[in-house]
């Protein structure tokens, strides 16, 4: 059985754990009233805030700018605001994706874990169980479900799969490419790149 959480930090290369904070996500749990997952607290500890290959963004509970915590409340807000009565079948998450109901936090709603510049975002489901799995929005209203972890689901999208329904690899030959994001207003992007990939 593969470990994608080595497979993916593998493909990503060393972490740098700048901002690696036992409190800040003991506090983030408190607030949310759930964990999140170890494999996706592992990464984020390792990388973020970060920009990978140009797409995807992972914020980190510890700072200031690109504050994990306050980016799950802000878009936890703006999907709770979707009237889901509105939206056409073929758009449903709940009949595309077998959902009994669909709500965004609380105790059986969805929670955002990471976004792409591309309009997706990544939601954790049945959050704080041992069942949890991934829903994918695609930007223009597609939704796929992945009953995988974010670390499997972090390596297939590094990798060139489809992460965010059919037909969406968001793949970059060559090494993986890290952006550290600003974190004051005099900062600029610093890219760093994994391993060479042979690819």
């Amino acid at each position: 059985m593969t470990d994608h959480q080595a497979a993916a930090m593998a493909v990503l290369g060393p972490g740098r754990n700048r901002y690696a904070d036992p409190a800040a996500w003991a506090q983030l749990h408190a607030e949310l009233g759930f964990e999140l997952p170890g494999d996706y607290r592992a990464i984020v500890d390792a990388y973020a805030p970060v920009r990978l290959n140009g797409h995807l963004y992972l914020s980190h509970p510890a700072t200031e700018r690109r504050n994990l915590g306050r980016w799950i409340r802000q878009t936890v807000r703006a999907w709770s605001e979707v009237d889901w009565d509105d939206v056409a079948p073929d758009e449903d998450p709940r009949l595309l994706c077998g959902l009994k109901s669909l709500r965004f936090g609380g105790d059986d709603g969805l929670w955002p874990l990471a976004s792409t510049d591309r309009g997706e975002t990544v939601f954790l489901a049945d959050a704080g169980t041992a069942s949890a799995w991934l829903l994918v929005e695609d930007g223009e209203g597609g939704w796929t479900r992945y009953d995988m972890g974010f670390a499997e689901w972090l390596h297939r999208y590094l990798v060139g799969e489809d992460t965010a329904g059919p037909n969406s690899p968001a793949f970059h030959p060559g090494p993986v490419e890290l952006v550290s994001l600003p974190m004051a207003p005099e900062d600029r992007p610093a890219p760093w790149y994994g391993p060479d990939r042979g690819m």
